[in-house]
């Protein structure tokens, strides 16, 4: 890890931080929720002893990337998001870039290829699938009719309300439960018991990829930030629906590889494993390669199994 060199980039009107590592083609690595460049710890350090340039940015509202309006939701929508991107790829020498993406960062990789498919090369992305527009209905309101109030993405919108319980129950526990979260069921905060524990007395045991010093590492920067930019990706699902209003029906016209775990919550919402091998993912992404699930892994599979997922990223990269 003392390899990995960390700097601070103005660029949109906010400060983003950038962990990097090699010298070679770029590889931009988007992390998700609640996540940090740090999740892409070991990629960096495999892609860089393979002949890449990795490129780790802590999201806006997230980490050591600073001056991001968290108090205003509005600041981060996925055009605001994307906007970053494309002036980090101009900002670190790059036209186009190849691009790795993981939850959010998964779905603002979606968009960057959507809005700007001149600035990607091609595109690996893990645990969440392309999902086309819906001009029938909006993102929330289809949630919470699937599954209620107490969805996470449903308790996740109201200004302040998630963050005074991920207060009550600690960050350091919240970033436990987060991460070590393996079934394969929608994910419910329910007000009596958030995390299914509702005096928050049941002892998370950590998994073998996941040490201490990582839950420290995370604990530290959510501490510093608050989760509030974190959680405000969410409160923007209905605002990104009528920004990109333009782009419905537009398909992803990159180079693309899938790759998710088979216990992974997104890849269980139903309907989504018919949408992704019956034909329909396809169709949003025309030029998707290859979809890989893998037996036995859960969610945030960079962490969990990083030697299957860096040789498939890498398997993916060398075809370009």
């Amino acid at each position: 890890m003392e390899g990995i060199d960390h700097k601070t980039i103005a660029l949109n009107g906010i400060n983003i931080h950038i962990a990097e590592m090699g010298q070679g083609p770029i590889v931009l690595l988007l992390h998700g929720f609640p996540e940090l460049w740090y999740s892409w710890r070991h990629q960096i350090l495999f892609l860089a002893a393979h002949g890449y340039r990795a490129v780790a940015p802590d999201l806006r509202g997230y980490g050591d990337t600073t001056g991001a309006p968290v108090h205003d939701p509005t600041k981060f929508t996925t055009l605001h998001v994307v906007a970053d991107l494309v002036a980090l790829i101009d900002a670190i020498g790059a036209h186009k870039v190849f691009v790795v993406g993981h939850d959010w960062g998964a779905m603002i990789a979606w968009r960057l290829c959507l809005f700007r498919p001149d600035k990607v090369k091609a595109l690996v992305n893990l645990s969440v699938h392309f999902s086309p527009r819906n001009p029938q209905r909006k993102v929330v309101e289809t949630f919470r009719a699937f599954y209620g109030d107490d969805h996470y993405i449903c308790r996740f919108q109201k200004p302040g309300e998630i963050e005074d319980v991920f207060a009550k129950v600690g960050t350091e526990q919240v970033i436990k439960k987060f991460l070590t979260y393996r079934d394969p069921v929608p994910f419910y905060f329910p007000r009596d018991s958030p995390f299914g524990d509702a005096n928050n007395t049941i002892p998370v045991i950590l998994p073998s990829w996941l040490t201490q010093e990582d839950i420290d590492y995370y604990t530290k920067k959510f501490e510093q930030t608050g989760f509030t930019g974190a959680v405000n990706y969410y409160r923007c699902f209905d605002l990104n629906w009528e920004l990109e209003a333009a782009w419905t029906n537009a398909k992803i016209k990159v180079p693309v590889k899938f790759v998710v775990g088979d216990l992974d919550l997104v890849y269980n919402i139903p309907g989504a494993k018919e949408y992704i091998h019956n034909g329909g993912f396809h169709k949003q992404v025309p030029l998707l390669e290859e979809v890989v699930v893998i037996e036995g892994a859960a969610h945030f599979i960079t962490q969990e199994i990083p030697d299957k997922v860096n040789q498939h990223i890498l398997d993916f990269l060398h075809k370009f």
